[in-house]
């Protein structure tokens, strides 16, 4: 994999600033599952795989509106109990 720098991501991102809080975003939403990657994963770690996309122009600052977590999935019957088990 080709290294990834702050130059390469300037290109469509306004500055610095704003970089760091958009890989941010996107590298957690990628950590927790939320989001699928958009470049593959070549064994790199959540923030390296952000900044590749930030850098390819996948990723803009629309990513910060977006939720961070993953989509809760809740089990009544373990959440409530079995009530035939009562």
């Amino acid at each position: 994999m080709a290294r990834v720098t702050v130059e390469d991501c300037l290109d469509n991102v306004e500055n610095r600033f704003k970089l760091v809080m958009i890989s941010t975003q996107r590298a957690r939403q990628l950590a927790r599952g939320s989001r699928d990657a958009q470049v593959p994963w070549e064994n790199d770690k959540p923030t390296v795989v952000a900044l590749r996309e930030i850098a390819a122009g996948l990723v803009d600052e629309s990513v910060l509106d977006e939720p961070v977590e993953a989509p809760v999935r809740i089990n009544r019957e373990m959440q409530f109990g079995n009530a035939a088990e009562e």
